[in-house]
């Protein structure tokens, strides 16, 4: 693959406040008991993950603290000059990125092993900062939920199935990929 030169490459991905909550039925990835054992998360690529605990869901509806944030094409935009220029001050490589009304994936490479942590807190962390100059904060006072989902992707071939996954998803706002001449993407914006 023809791309800069990166140690690791990960799939982001995170959802807007209040969508896709802990017991959701569509399927959600978060901490979950297993029996009276410690906590969980099923999040390994390939293995099934959790979904349809409707208590767990309700527990975690009652605790918000404003509607379900959902964005629209304007605010797509935004975020992906936003994601380029942290990408682009940080050194990382942006392969790929898909944004939806609720839920935003990334694909990303970067120099060294940094902690994923971060790479997924200064995504979300500078998006929230450009949000917040053009839009009121929802009532929440959040864009975001809390963490998000951090997947490693071992090598070329899982960098593309990521990419492939993250330009694939249903019902985009934006859609927007660095040139890979093996899934005969030129590069740009795709919506």
């Amino acid at each position: 693959m023809n791309r800069p030169i990166c140690n690791r490459y990960w799939l982001l991905t995170w959802t807007m406040y209040g969508n896709r909550l802990a017991g959701d039925a569509r399927g959600f990835v978060s901490n979950v008991r297993e029996g009276t054992g410690p906590e969980v998360r099923h999040n390994i690529p390939g293995t099934p993950f959790d979904s349809g605990i409707p208590e767990l869901e309700q527990h975690i509806r009652e605790r918000m603290k404003g509607p379900p944030v959902r964005i629209g094409g304007d605010h797509a935009t935004a975020l992906l000059a936003q994601f380029e220029e942290t990408a682009g001050i940080r050194n990382w490589s942006l392969m790929a990125v898909s944004i939806m009304a609720q839920h935003v994936h990334i694909v990303v490479g970067v120099p060294g092993d940094p902690d994923p942590e971060r790479l997924l807190n200064d995504f979300k962390r500078y998006g929230t900062q450009r949000l917040n100059r053009s839009w009121s904060t929802p009532a929440s006072g959040r864009w975001w939920t809390r963490n998000g989902s951090k997947r490693k992707l071992k090598d070329d071939d899982a960098v593309l199935v990521g990419v492939k996954y993250t330009i694939d998803q249903e019902y985009p706002l934006l859609v927007w990929t660095n040139s890979i001449p093996e899934l005969d993407l030129p590069g740009g914006r795709i919506l």
